[in-house]
This record gives structure tokens, sequence and C-alpha cells, in this order.
């Protein structure tokens, strides 16, 4: 590709990230998540990468099916289960488990005949109350469950914590209680943990844990950064400088003039912009390293290029190289100047750019 805006991914810290879950809850499981194209890193990169992952979680059966025609024979989970009856033949045919977390989904496999029984996770709401079965009603549910044909019978349970990335929000110790009580007398296996809560709670790491940010690299917890948790980033996205302007005090850049120079200085132009993934609504001042010096971005993200404050850098050059987030510069800090989250930059680097393995 011409166009100097790449993403290069960084598979050994993507091992290296798994294996620190591993370290932090060494009797647990990992179901690895890898929906939303792996957080934007590539579904099946990912998952070749991660292949020591006791299974893959997914949200939707097209990218369980974009997994198994790499021949990726790992156990995939598909996280929001089936959304109508006739998907459950492609469920078979792919081997996956799934998770059920309302009635219409219980109902539909109570009443198809289906050519062997699956592996079922029950979904119960203690408290998120987003996806769940209500707890007012599910030991009703659960015997349903146990004597439906079509789901085996070592069946398991999950539930998901809202506020584990919050370490003083009582809400996380309430759902535990719920799950708790749910989960008396059933002699199954057991997931509660994402991501925060196996680095803030070790109470939750049951039979599986279920990391998605931190296995990119990403710290899910508030108040911490990635490192002081020893991740490693696994994507960098990066440009170079395609233009230098040397502008007089008082002249206006980009699109709305809502930036004027301060003094006379140099301003850089980077080939990327929100047609990248680029947050448009970025502010003047969210950090860019241009040649491994800490510069800023000035004026509004165009489409295609950004323009970037070049005082720190007087001797750049077009050519020289731009990171915008990953290497020396976390993604968590950017998603602050642009009033987002990490998620959101990550799950957005668009596919025209060009995608670079290290490792």
């Amino acid at each position: 590709m011409t166009r100097p805006s790449r993403v290069v991914i960084d598979k050994q810290a993507l091992k290296h990230n798994l294996q620190r879950v591993r370290e932090l809850a060494p009797n647990s499981k990992i179901m690895a998540i890898i929906k939303a194209d792996a957080y934007g890193h590539g579904l099946v990169r990912v998952a070749n990468t991660l292949s020591d992952a006791d299974a893959f979680g997914v949200a939707c059966l097209e990218e369980a099916e974009q997994l198994r025609a790499a021949s990726i024979t790992t156990p995939i989970v598909l996280l929001e289960g089936p959304h109508k009856a006739v998907e459950l033949i492609s469920i078979v045919q792919l081997q996956l488990e799934i998770v059920i977390h309302n009635a219409f989904q219980l109902e539909i496999l109570e009443q198809t005949t289906l050519e062997k029984p699956l592996q079922v996770w029950v979904k119960i709401d203690t408290g998120m109350h987003r996806l769940g079965f209500p707890l007012d009603n599910i030991r009703d549910i659960l015997k349903r469950v146990a004597d439906c044909k079509n789901i085996k019978s070592s069946f398991r349970l999950m539930t998901h914590l809202a506020t584990a990335n919050e370490q003083n929000n009582p809400l996380t110790q309430i759902q535990l209680e719920n799950f708790k009580q749910v989960c008396d007398g059933f002699d199954v296996e057991k997931t509660i943990a994402n991501s925060a809560a196996v680095i803030g709670f070790p109470e939750t790491h049951a039979d599986w844990n279920r990391p998605g940010l931190m296995l990119y690299g990403v710290s899910p917890i508030a108040d911490r950064h990635a490192h002081e948790l020893n991740l490693k980033p696994v994507m960098t996205l990066e440009s170079e400088l395609i233009s230098i302007q040397n502008l007089k005090k008082g002249e206006p850049v980009g699109y709305g003039a809502t930036w004027r120079c301060p003094e006379d200085m140099p301003v850089g132009v980077v080939a990327a912009g929100y047609g990248d993934g680029f947050p448009r609504h970025a502010k003047s001042g969210t950090p860019v390293l241009v040649n491994d010096v800490r510069c800023s971005l000035i004026g509004r993200a165009s489409m295609d290029m950004l323009t970037i404050d070049l005082r720190n850098q007087p001797q750049a050059k077009v050519g020289d190289r731009v990171v915008l987030w990953g290497e020396s510069l976390p993604v968590e800090e950017i998603a602050q100047y642009a009033d987002t989250i990490p998620y959101e930059l990550l799950c957005g680097v668009h596919k025209r750019l060009e995608f670079i393995e290290h490792g």
C-alpha cells in the first residue's frame, strides 16, 4: 500500500497478556473474548495467536463461521446465543456452545429437534440488568434447562459484572452474593470474571474467566495504567508526516479555523484521520509521538489528515514516523482526550489500513 497509515499488531504482546491472565488466575480456564473482530485486531489473526486459550467468545454466528472456515477447532461460545430458531442448525454443524439468557431461547431449545444436545451456558442477571434470566424465577428456569433434551446435562452458569472496573463500588459484591445464592446446590462449571475482575477481584475467579480488553494490552481498571498491570499493548496505530508548514503567529489551522498559532511555528500534517479510525472529537492537545517525542494534535481531525504542533520536534521532516496510539502511547490516554473509551477506538480502526504483524 502506498498510503503510510497502518496498524502494527504485536503477536508476542498478545501471548504475553494471555499468560498474564494465567498468572493472575492459575486455577481457571480462559475463554478469550475475541468478538468485534477481536476488538479491531483481526479475528482469525488473534485466534491463531491465542491458540492456548481454552475457548473463544464471539458475539455472532458470522464470527464463529469465520473461525471454523479458518480451521480453528478451539471451542467457541456464542455469547448472545441464537436469535432465531433456524440458527440452531448452524450452531450444531459448527459445534458451537451457546449462552442462553431469555425465555425465547429456552423455548426454541425445548421445541426443536436437534441431532445432539448442545453445551449451554445459562446467563443470570445478578444486577447489571442487560442480559440474563431474572433472579425471581431462576430456579424454575434451571429446572427446565436440566429437563431439556437439547441441552447437555453439564450445563454451565454465568453472570456479568457491571462495575468491576471500580474497586470500591458495592454493586460487585451484591452481584457476587446473588450469583452464589443461585449456584448453591448446582455442581456445574461457572464463570463470572471479565478483565477487570480477573485483575481486581480474585474472589470472582471461577472455573472459567472471560478476559477481553486486557488481552489487547489495555487496562480495564479506571485508575490504573496497563504498564502497572504488566500488560503490553498489542496494537500500534501509526503513520508518517506528509507535509510541514511554517506558519506565522495568529494563522489558523484546519477546518473551522478553531486553532491559531500562538507564535511562528512548524505545523506537521499526518496521513491519518477519522476515516482511518482516529477520533474526530479528539481535542487539541491530544498527544502523538513524532520520532518518539511527544507532540500535540492541533485543530480538528480531518477524514484523512491530522495537523500537529511540531515545536517539540523542529527537526522533523516529511516521512518521519508518527505514532497515534500503542507503542509508548497508551490508547487509554487518547481515549481520555477524545471523551470516549479504549474499546471504541480499537474497534473503530478502519479495515482500509494495512495490518502488519510482528512476532
